[in-house]
């Protein structure tokens, strides 16, 4: 302590909250709390001077109690350190609850130019066989017609992607009527299936899909063996800039029952295809 100071009441060093009496030259045992009484002050009182320094060493001694008492709380009571440093701020990590993101939800199909929309429980197709299967619902059934299911395993439904050239003289409704038995034939014709004993015509109608003009059959097909389903072709004729000169066939094979997919799908997938171009 500045033996400058004169004599007076200043913050105790040991409990800045009270005041202990200055003598001019060392501590006396007398204290208060702030403005208590005791002594009186010296006449005239201390200068600016001393009250700056008397103010200065207070500062150090409060900042000192305080990085003392941090410092013993750190410690704790025993050898565990509770605390070495301050805190830091920092993003939080994601907590485990959160979502995680979406898996794709459309596929696209590059060698046809489009992209269709994938919906709950289908998957895309792991091998690109004729007529370019692009998905196929993620559950099957052993094939029906198979000895001992020799036949493999049959998804519920399956979707088909293929392209024809587009003349002057043909129409997308000239293309999906010219197709639709094609494609029941492709889906339910061979020896798991028995054929296709009948069919009745669902929907037959003009379609707009992503900028093209397009038509779209669907059949109600009965087999001879399994439970039948629905088949559907859609034809997409060129786009507005022109596009291919190709037209772009869609074909759908649901399989009826309450195995079977639902036909909210086929209308989910059908107006949700869009030409790569405008997907990207």
């Amino acid at each position: 302590m500045s033996r400058t100071l004169p004599p007076g009441w200043y913050p105790d060093p040991n409990a800045p909250q009270l005041e202990r009496w200055w003598d001019g030259t060392t501590w006396t045992d007398h204290e208060r709390a702030p403005e208590g009484p005791g002594p009186p002050r010296p006449a005239g009182g201390a200068s600016g001077r001393a009250k700056a320094v008397a103010l200065t060493t207070s500062g150090i001694v409060l900042v000192a109690a305080i990085v003392s008492g941090a410092y013993a709380l750190a410690r704790g009571d025993g050898d565990d350190v509770v605390a070495d440093t301050a805190p830091t701020v920092s993003s939080p990590a994601p907590s485990s609850a959160e979502p995680s993101a979406p898996a794709p939800s459309v596929v696209v199909d590059e060698l046809d130019g489009i992209s269709l929309p994938l919906p709950s429980g289908w998957v895309p197709s792991k091998y690109v066989t004729r007529d370019n299967v692009v998905m196929t619902t993620e559950e099957g059934y052993d094939c029906p017609g198979g000895a001992g299911g020799s036949r493999g395993r049959c998804p519920h439904g399956r979707v088909y992607v293929r392209t024809v050239p587009l003349t002057d003289a043909q129409s997308p409704a000239a293309l999906a009527r010219k197709d639709i038995p094609q494609a029941a034939d492709s889906s339910y014709a061979d020896r798991s299936y028995g054929g296709v004993e009948s069919h009745r015509v669902v929907r037959s109608e003009p379609v707009s899909v992503g900028g093209r003009a397009g038509y779209l059959v669907r059949w109600r097909a009965r087999t001879a063996e399994g439970p039948g389903g629905y088949v559907q072709s859609l034809a997409l004729g060129r786009g507005a800039d022109g596009g291919s000169p190709d037209a772009v066939v869609v074909r759908f094979a649901f399989d009826a029952g309450p195995d079977g997919p639902p036909l909210a799908d086929m209308d989910r997938i059908t107006k949700g295809i869009r030409s790569v171009k405008d997907a990207s």
